[in-house]
């Protein structure tokens, strides 16, 4: 019972994971220690470890490099001003441009007769020897570390592929005729038994790795954004405040803030840490963070929370909160625990690998004992087992993934829809329900004048234009629009958090709550603003959050994809029933905090749902990380753009499901691109087994996959929106 008390969490960095499978096998090693509770995300390439005080933080470390993998504690926040951490796909890509320049040169001498000079394939040894220990070594480690917990990945099948052509390349040039002044490859494509020892493979070997590394590059750029999300969502506060001390104000870096400091936030500015208010009243646009669309009048005594805006007055704040116990930062906190327990989807080709490198093993073995069985000379049952392996290694495998995925976000981008990897594709093929928050996704995020016109409106309008509220510029900006120049105002008077007053035209102009304005309250889906002049109550108008005009269309498209819509906000229930009723979303949950947001898409998927999530602010940004499948629209913050799989550009939810459809297209193609690049290969085992395989066969299967691949790819050009 007492161990229960002594439970501590901790973070490591995980270094050496090259596909999903590996942050499962990390996660099972974990938790394989008593009271250790692990999540491994290969995304983030994070662990986040709950365990027990018993088990000490280099304990956790060592079971990780036990599995065959890197672990690291959390180090100290870097201070400002130190060097950024080094580009993690520094490495990779300068693999990929070396392997490039060394492997092109191999290719077409080995496919172009007449370019083999004597001596040719000694140069290609020597070009494709760096390519295959230095540029394939990421493979060759992790084909090693699967090999030690006797499983089998795409990493497998790449090393033993390039090895075996390598290595048999090297003894036929060393020990064989291959190695002879004036060797070459003829162009012929003739199915007939030829002396192993006199070809050389080297052009597959170096393919192959070329290919690989470059999908494995562009993968892991798109991997790295995962961190960016909590980088954005810390820049959304404010850089430096203004502090009253000894009475007057002093501009300090936010860093020097402590709690009790009074400090000044004027109209326009964002509130600098969580505080509350002891001087002045003003309106905060919080929805920021809340999602409420109608700005907060806050005054003496309220709280306000810090990177929220200030709409109105000067506003005098006494710091409660500093640094990483503001709502911002547990904002923060909540998307990077999203993203750390979020399932990554294991590579589709590493699901094939798994079953096919096994059996492409065995098959070797069982031709070397065909052969060896048939009579035949250790020399030609290896040569024929060799070559197995060698067409068994697809170059068109590097190329599935990476050339779909190019066309198909190139054709994204093209119409405003950016993918940012390729384990995105498979969630928006699994989803069955789509979760939308309100305020600026399905509606405008702008306050905009609803109910009202004529006299009340204009003499409001004139009224309301002497104040910086969002409800009055909404006023003021219909009644522009209706009437043009608006009379002058004298005598105004601003009533913090009830409204404001003034004489237009002689008349004197009330304008504000229904208290304040002598009226009866009113239930409106949207603020309620009474009007009166003379004493007397002259009418209402209604402001409110408009629905944007192609959102309905939205929803009807996303429930034609097999998708249920549900409205997630914090908004009141009234305002969001509303908006739901006018776009056809029938579920709705409505006044929920930023954290709840996370947890509602939780509970989802606790209920078996797979969860897409679509939103705009800093309070999505959780549940964006936290849904199978998160996509933002491209007018909202940063932090919701970086947390989400896929960015909207233009902000429309049509565009949603154009982008739903886009990726399940998408994946289709990689799927079809996977199955061909096998395919090829497959068809050629049994020439290879039976020892019929020549340098021309293996390098035209290589390259008749790899054409097949990209044009199927190609395709993806065609796709229309709509």
């Amino acid at each position: 019972m007492t161990a229960q008390l002594d439970k501590a969490e901790v973070e490591l960095a995980i270094t050496g994971m090259t596909c999903a499978s590996c942050a499962m096998r990390i996660e099972r090693k974990l938790n394989k220690l008593d009271g250790v509770t692990a999540t491994v995300n290969y995304a983030t390439e994070k662990a986040k470890v709950v365990y027990a005080g018993d088990v000490a933080p280099q304990d956790l470390v060592a079971q990780v490099e036990a599995a065959g993998y890197g672990a690291t504690l959390p180090a100290a926040e870097p201070e400002p001003g130190e060097p950024a951490e080094e580009d993690p796909t520094r490495s990779l890509r300068q693999r990929l441009l070396g392997s490039a320049v060394l492997s092109v040169p191999v290719i077409v001498l080995a496919m172009v007769p007449a370019w083999q000079f004597t001596y040719w394939q000694w140069i290609s040894l020597v070009l494709a020897a760096p390519v295959v220990t230095w540029g394939a070594w990421p493979f060759h480690r992790a084909a090693f570390a699967n090999l030690r917990h006797g499983a089998a990945t795409m990493d497998t099948l790449i090393s033993i592929g390039t090895l075996a052509a390598f290595g048999w390349s090297l003894y036929a040039l060393l020990f064989g005729s291959a190695g002879t002044p004036g060797m070459t490859h003829p162009f012929e494509l003739t199915i007939e038994r030829l002396a192993g020892d006199g070809a050389i493979y080297l052009e597959v070997a170096a393919g192959v790795t070329t290919f690989i590394l470059a999908g494995r590059y562009f993968e892991a750029r798109s991997k790295r954004r995962a961190g960016a999300a909590l980088r954005a969502l810390l820049d959304l506060g404010a850089k430096d405040v203004a502090v009253l001390r000894d009475g007057r104000e002093q501009r300090v870096p936010i860093g020097e803030l402590a709690v009790g400091d009074r400090f000044v936030v004027r109209p326009g500015e964002k509130v600098a840490t969580d505080g509350v208010v002891e001087d002045g009243g003003s309106a905060v646009d919080a929805s920021l963070l809340t999602g409420e669309s109608v700005p907060v009048e806050v005054g003496p005594g309220d709280a306000v929370a810090g990177a929220t805006v200030n709409a109105g007055g000067r506003l005098v704040v006494r710091a409660t909160r500093v640094g990483a116990d503001t709502q911002l930062a547990q904002t923060a906190r909540l998307v990077e625990e999203a993203q750390t327990g979020k399932a990554q989807v294991q590579r589709l080709a590493d699901r094939v690998s798994a079953v096919f490198v096994p059996i492409v093993i065995a098959l070797a073995v069982a031709t070397l004992a065909f052969w060896l069985g048939a009579g035949e000379t250790p020399s030609a049952a290896f040569t024929a087992a060799v070559a197995v392996l060698i067409i068994a290694c697809p170059c068109a495998l590097g190329l599935a993934t990476p050339t779909a995925l190019l066309v198909g976000t190139g054709r994204g981008a093209q119409l405003g829809i950016l993918i940012k990897g390729p384990e995105v594709l498979e969630s928006t093929r699994r989803a069955d329900t789509v979760v939308l928050d309100k305020t600026g996704t399905v509606t405008t995020g702008k306050m905009a004048l609803v109910q009202g016109d004529g006299e009340v409106l204009r003499l409001a309008g004139a009224v309301e234009a002497a104040s910086e509220h969002p409800v009055a510029q909404a006023i003021t900006a219909a009644a522009r629009e209706r009437f043009g120049d608006l009379p002058s105002v004298v005598d105004f008077r601003s009533t913090p958090g009830l409204g404001v007053e003034g004489v237009v035209e002689g008349r004197k102009v009330v304008v504000g709550r229904a208290e304040f304005a002598g009226d009866e309250p009113a239930e409106n889906p949207g603020t309620t603003v009474s009007v009166a002049w003379d004493g007397e109550v002259r009418g209402r108008l209604v402001v409110a959050d408009t629905v944007k005009p192609t959102s309905a269309a939205a929803i009807r498209r996303l429930r034609g994809l097999g998708l249920t819509p549900v409205l997630l906000t914090g908004d009141n229930e009234a305002v969001a029933r509303a908006v739901a009723a006018e776009v056809g979303i029938e579920r709705v949950i409505a006044e929920v905090l930023p954290a709840d947001k996370a947890e509602v898409v939780r509970q989802l998927q606790a209920d078996g749902k797979v969860v897409a999530m679509i939103g705009d602010g800093v309070n999505d940004a959780a549940a964006l990380a936290q849904a199978d499948l998160g996509l933002a629209m491209g007018t909202g913050t940063d932090a919701a753009i970086e947390a989400a799989d896929l960015t909207l550009v233009r902000g429309d939810l049509l565009t949603a499901a154009d982008a739903i459809r886009l990726s399940r297209r998408t994946l289709r193609t990689i799927k079809g691109n996977l199955f061909w690049a096998f395919a090829y290969n497959v068809a050629a085992l049994p020439l290879a087994a039976a020892g019929l395989l020549n340098p021309m066969l293996a390098g035209a299967a290589m390259a008749v996959s790899s054409v097949f691949v990209v044009t199927n790819s190609l395709r993806l050009r065609g796709f229309r929106a709509g």
